[in-house]
C-alpha cells in the first residue's frame, strides 16, 4: 500500500507480517493515535558552505516529492510534522566537508514528528550525518533524493538514551547512474525501528546499505530494509552486522529485495550476521529475495547468527592474550570492515569507541560457543 493518509493503514495489532516482531506495547502509541505534537525534539544543521538549508512549513511542495510511506507510523509522522529540514546540494557541486544534522530529544513523555529532505543535484556529491541523541518518543521520515550522476553518503547514528522510542523511515530515490551509500549505526534507545528503502528512478543506480548494531539487555533494535529494483542495470548491496548481549535483548533484521520484470541486468546481494554474546537474547533475521525476471546479473542473500568461534579465541589465547582481551579483539574484527567503510573518519573513531564501551561493560560469563 502507498498512501500518505494514516487512515489508509489499519492500526497494527501485532499479527501483521510487518509488525509481528515489534513490541507494540512499548511504542507509546506511535502506531495508533497518540498525539505527535510535542515540541520536545530539536533539530540543528551545520552545513558545508555550498549547501542550502531551509525550514519549509508543512505543505511545501518540495517536501514529500519522493516520499513513499512505509507504514502507519510513517504516514502519521508525515501528516503531523510542522516544519521540515530541507538540505539542498546544487547541481555539479562537490561539498568539502560533511553536513551534520543534530536531532536532540529533550523529554520522552510526549510523541513528536519530524521530516528531513536531502536533495543532491545532478552530478553533485555530498556526505550527510544524521545524529540522533537524548530522550524522545519520536517518529520521523528522511527523504533522500539523488539526481542523475549524483553521489550521496548518509550516516545515521542512533545514540539515544535508554528511555527513547524511535521509529524512522529513510526513503531514497536514485536517478540515472546515481550512487547512495547509507550506513545505519544503532547503539542506543529502548526501542528503535529503522526502515531504509531504495527506489531507482533511472538505470545505472548503485545503492550500498550498511548497518551496525549492538543490543543490550532489554533493548529492541529493528531494521527493515526494502530495495525495489524496477529499472534495468541497477546494483544494490546490503550488509548488516549486529551483536547482542544481556537478558531480553532483541535484534530484528528484515531484508526485502524485489526484482521486477523490467529490471533486467540487476546485480544484488544482501547479508546479515549476528553475534550472540550471552544467554537470554533473541535474533530474528529474515532475508527475502523476489525475482520476477530471468535476466539478472547476480542475485543472492545470506543470514547467520551464532556465538564466537572457538578457534579464533584459541589462536589468540595460545599466543598469550587473555580470554577477555581475545574476545574483545575478535568482536572488534567482526565489526571492523563495516566501521572502516564509514565515509567520515572522525565517526569511525567514535563508533569504534562506542563498541569498545559496550564490550567493556560486558559482565563476566559472556559466552563463546559455536560459529557465527
Amino acid at each position: 500500500m502507498q498512501s500518505a493518509d494514516p487512515d489508509a493503514f489499519e492500526v497494527p495489532r501485532g499479527r501483521e507480517e510487518e509488525w509481528r516482531f515489534t513490541p507494540l506495547r512499548r511504542l507509546r502509541g506511535l502506531h495508533s493515535d497518540a498525539p505527535l505534537d510535542a515540541a520536545k525534539v530539536r533539530v540543528a544543521v551545520d552545513a558545508d558552505p555550498a549547501v542550502a538549508v531551509e525550514s519549509p512549513q508543512h505543505g511545501d511542495a518540495r517536501v514529500g516529492a519522493a516520499y513513499v510511506p512505509a507504514d502507519r507510523v510513517s504516514a502519521r509522522a508525515f501528516a503531523a510534522y510542522e516544519t521540515a529540514t530541507l538540505i539542498t546540494v546544487p547541481d555539479g557541486v562537490e561539498t568539502s566537508r560533511p553536513t551534520w544534522v543534530s536531532v536532540r530529544g529533550e523529554d520522552p513523555s510526549g510523541g513528536a514528528a519530524g521530516h528531513t529532505v536531502v536533495s543532491v543535484g545532478a552530478n553533485a556529491k555530498a556526505t550527510v550525518v544524521i545524529d540522533y541523541a537524548g530522550s524522545a518518543t519520536y517518529a520521523d521520515n528522511v527523504e533522500l533524493i539523488v539526481g542523475d550522476g549524483g553521489s550521496l553518503a548518509v550516516v545515521s547514528l542512533q545514540g539515544w538514551n535508554d528511555d527513547s522510542v524511535h521509529l524512522s523511515h529513510h526513503h531514497a530515490q536514485l536517478g540515472r547512474d546515481a550512487r547512495l551509500a547509507h550506513t545505519a549505526v544503532t547503539l542506543g534507545g529502548g526501542v528503535v525501528r529503522l526502515a531504509p528503502s531504495v527506489r531507482y528512478a533511472g538505470p545505472g543506480g548503485d545503492a550500498e546499505l550498511r548497518g551496525l548494531y549492538f543490543a543490550d539487555a532489554g533493548q529492541h533494535l529493528e531494521h527493515r530494509l526494502f530495495v525495489d529494483h524496477a529499472t534495468p542495470n541497477c546494483r544494490s548491496r546490503v550488509s548488516y552486522k549486529g551483536a547482542l548481549r544481556g537478558q531480553g535483548s532483541h535484534a530484528v533484521w528484515i531484508g526485502d529485495v524485489v526484482i521486477r520484470p523490467e529490471a533486467t541486468g540487476t546485480d544484488t546481494y544482501e547479508s546479515n550476521r549476528n553475534l550472540v554474546l550471552s544467554d537470554g537474547t533473541r535474533v530474528d533475521s529474515v532475508p527475502n529475495l523476489e525475482i520476477l525476471t530471468g535476466e539478472v546479473a547476480k542475485a543472492g542473500h545470506a543470514s547467520t547468527s551464532g556465538r564466537l568461534e572457538d578457534q579464533h579465541l584459541f589462536y589468540l589465547m595460545a599466543r598469550g592474550i587473555p580470554f577477555e582481551e581475545a574476545r574483545r579483539l575478535v568482536i572488534r574484527g567482526f565489526f571492523g570492515e563495516l566501521i572502516q567503510q564509514i565515509e567520515v573518519p572522525e565517526l569511525r573513531d567514535r563508533v569504534l569507541g562506542a563498541v569498545e564501551a559496550e564490550l567493556a561493560a560486558a559482565p563476566a560469563g559472556d559466552l563463546a560457543g559455536a560459529s557465527a
